[in-house]
């Protein structure tokens, strides 16, 4: 739930959130900051949607996970920037088009976004406070921000993702939760916001909305018989 179901719904955050900014996501710098197993999940699935390798950059309590520092985990070893110009975070956001926090709340500063592209996505997760308040990101520039919450316009909230995934699964009986089910997850979430609807503070269905269910479930049964994990 933590791990990947925080990584379908900030996929599908991503996929919106470019699209109204103008911007493509092979093309697209993101910022993750935290560098747990929601942060890991969300990083891997981004460069299946299409991230490109070489512009994402992964952050943890001691700065950019750097391929020249000594004390990384195998796992942060294989998300490892090589690039040598950026040390902190606030380095790292200097042009970039996305920061996505699963961190800690206050980290992001208002200076900060204003270094970053024009038309910035700001995803700040950490709950009950986000890396940055919302109001304080849009007048820093942030062209849409979403949080965990649901007292605030674009809710990113792994709950959005459930029970869609798992009803899937379970009409097919899925011997496994395969990456295109994931992806597959993401995206039918995504649709669920027409183009007509599609605004900056409208970037997701809401948590409640009584589509969800069924829309995610059918992906995921499609995109699971195409993986040839279903079992009917």
């Amino acid at each position: 739930d933590d791990q990947h179901g925080t990584a379908i719904i900030s996929g599908a955050a991503l996929l919106n959130g470019l699209e109204i900014a103008g911007k493509s996501i092979a093309d697209a710098r993101v910022v993750i900051n935290g560098a747990g197993a929601a942060a890991v999940s969300i990083a891997r699935l981004f460069l299946k949607l299409g991230l490109n390798c070489e512009n994402l950059v992964l952050c943890d309590s001691k700065g950019v996970v750097s391929t020249r520092r000594e004390d990384l985990n195998p796992v942060k070893e294989q998300l490892a920037t090589d690039r040598e110009d950026v040390d902190t975070l606030a380095d790292a956001l200097q042009g970039a088009d996305v920061f996505l926090g699963v961190s800690a709340p206050g980290i992001l500063t208002p200076e900060m976004v204003r270094t970053m592209a024009h038309d910035p996505l700001v995803l700040a997760l950490a709950n009950p406070t986000p890396e940055i308040l919302p109001d304080e990101a849009a007048a820093a520039g942030a062209k849409i921000v979403g949080t965990g919450r649901s007292d605030f316009p674009n809710q990113i909230n792994n709950v959005v993702a459930f029970p869609g995934i798992f009803r899937g699964a379970l009409d097919v009986r899925a011997a496994a939760i395969t990456e295109n089910m994931k992806i597959a997850a993401a995206y039918a979430i995504a649709s669920l916001v027409s183009d007509a609807e599609l605004k900056p503070e409208y970037i997701l269905p809401h948590a409640f909305d009584p589509r969800i269910k069924d829309t995610v479930a059918a992906a995921v049964a499609e995109a699971a018989r195409k993986d040839g994990v279903a079992r009917i």
